[in-house]
């Protein structure tokens, strides 16, 4: 079933997903921010995200602005607000720069919509056609967890840059790609007992399956615990966990989270690379920073994961954890957070067959997070 680098092709994986919303993929994901301008330089630099498209005063949109990046098949659109008052001031106000929409590539937005508004969910915005010159798009929301949406959107009669109401964005300045692929996944975290709720949403509403569930004794360390549990669609090409704070000596970082961002939101965005050696040395290079876990953990790490391909040494040198599961293997890293309020961050992901999240290494990075809360003085 898992290849090395794995990708998800449409074929469905994961039998007991109901999938009666299939999904391509992720389509984009659309970030809320005070200046879109500077996080797309920063994007740009930082990640080696790549210039895609425009909309704001000068394509006739008088009330926002919006930029988007683009690296293989990541997509992200940077919004921000052109006039006082109105949803994205105070959704920035409450939360600071985070995700408002997760955005899903589908056949058919209409029947995305109709299906999942059936089945209890509630409605951001009805099946809409938008259109200029290049042909055709038909976009459709739900809401999700905390203030988040799902916007389901079907391209498949559109040959623009973007999206209608988008121009091409042409840049002089374009810093090299760093090698991310995709989306692996994306994880909510939400409040206390909500996980269950937001659980049987993704299963009852868009027909997910769980495929793995974490408790507080999995995920824990002497002061903090949180619990865990992992959906998906049929084909594995949309994966959320959801996380929930359990009860620990201190406050875990699903708490800290939930007080800066005043409530559920999107905590970490997963991208997976072919090669996370050079990934996370280009990342560094260009001022990303990581956490950063004991020399220690990698005395034994072999012992826990057996063979792999990858010298230990450049892996110990860039920080980065090792996993392994019955289907293989996995290399990942974690960002600090990108933004000034201890909420979202960013996850690097190699895939050597494994189709787990890394729970070996659990105690070792909530650890490490612990560490930064301590310095933060939120621990």
């Amino acid at each position: 079933m898992a290849t090395e680098n794995v990708t998800y092709s449409g074929e469905k994986i994961f039998k007991d997903a109901q999938d009666f919303l299939p999904i391509n993929g992720t389509d984009y994901v659309e970030l809320y921010v005070g200046n879109a301008k500077q996080s797309a330089h920063f994007y740009k630099t930082a990640f080696g995200f790549q210039s895609v498209a425009y909309a704001g005063l000068e394509t006739g949109v008088k009330d926002r602005v919006s930029y988007v990046l683009q690296q293989d098949k990541i997509r992200l659109v940077l919004t921000s607000p052109l006039k006082q008052d109105g949803d994205i001031n105070a959704h920035i106000n409450k939360h600071g720069d985070g995700v408002k929409v997760v955005a899903l590539w589908v056949e058919d937005a209409t029947k995305a919509w109709e299906e999942t508004t059936s089945r209890g969910a509630k409605s951001y915005f009805e099946p809409t056609v938008e259109e200029d010159e290049y042909g055709k798009v038909v976009r459709s929301g739900i809401h999700t967890y905390g203030e988040t949406v799902h916007v389901f959107v079907e391209r498949k009669e559109y040959k623009g840059a973007f999206l209608p109401g988008f121009k091409e964005w042409k840049s002089d300045y374009n810093p090299s790609e760093v090698g991310l692929r995709y989306i692996d996944h994306m994880v909510g975290n939400v409040g206390w007992g909500e996980m269950n709720k937001w659980c049987e949403f993704y299963a009852k509403v868009m027909g997910f399956t769980q495929l793995v569930s974490f408790d507080d004794k999995d995920i824990s360390t002497e002061y903090t615990a949180l619990m865990s549990k992992v959906m998906s669609n049929g084909s594995g090409r949309i994966k959320f966990p959801i996380n929930e704070p359990a009860e620990g000596r201190k406050k875990s970082q699903i708490e800290e989270y939930i007080d800066f961002y005043n409530g559920a939101g999107v905590q970490h965005i997963a991208v997976a690379t072919n090669n996370i050696l050079e990934t996370v040395a280009q990342l560094r290079e260009r001022g990303v920073e990581f956490l950063r876990v004991p020399e220690v953990y990698y005395d034994d790490v072999l012992d826990r994961v057996g063979e792999i391909d990858e010298d230990l040494e450049p892996l110990k040198e860039l920080n980065i954890l090792i996993d392994r599961d019955d289907e293989g293997y996995l290399l990942q890293i974690f960002t600090k957070p990108v933004l000034d309020r201890p909420t979202m961050f960013f996850e690097i992901i190699q895939r050597k067959g494994a189709q787990s999240f890394g729970k070996g290494n659990f105690k070792a990075l909530f650890e490490a997070i612990e560490r930064e809360q301590e310095a933060r003085q939120t621990l």
